[in-house]
């Protein structure tokens, strides 16, 4: 079945220069595995086709059950040269939340 990233997730996003920094934090501890082995790099690219121009990159933080994508090339540049609303990257947190996974049955 599919869930949507909020209901398994929060996050928090900001910036550094023309990268967005986006944290992904479990709600539960056993939702971790699932959200490591769904939310690839690869996957979190996809979902931001047209807003990044740049790699993704991704990082494990297993002991506070939680994974952190830098998204390069999201800014336009960064907060003081960007033409972008949201030049800090504060939404791409929201942004991510919306995407879907596939979730075992009875996991919510």
């Amino acid at each position: 079945m599919k869930a949507r990233l909020l209901d398994l997730a929060h996050a928090r996003s900001g910036d550094k220069g023309d990268t967005a920094n986006v944290g992904v934090i479990a709600r539960r501890p056993e939702w971790y595995p699932l959200l490591a082995r769904e939310l690839t790099a690869t996957r979190v690219a996809a979902h931001f086709t047209g807003m990044i121009t740049g790699p993704v990159e991704r990082f494990e933080l297993p002991n506070l059950h939680a994974l952190n994508f830098l998204l390069h090339g999201a800014l336009g540049g960064g907060g003081t040269v960007s033409l972008k609303t949201d030049a800090q990257g504060k939404t791409f947190s929201t942004a991510l939340l919306r995407m879907e996974i596939e979730v075992p049955d009875g996991t919510l």
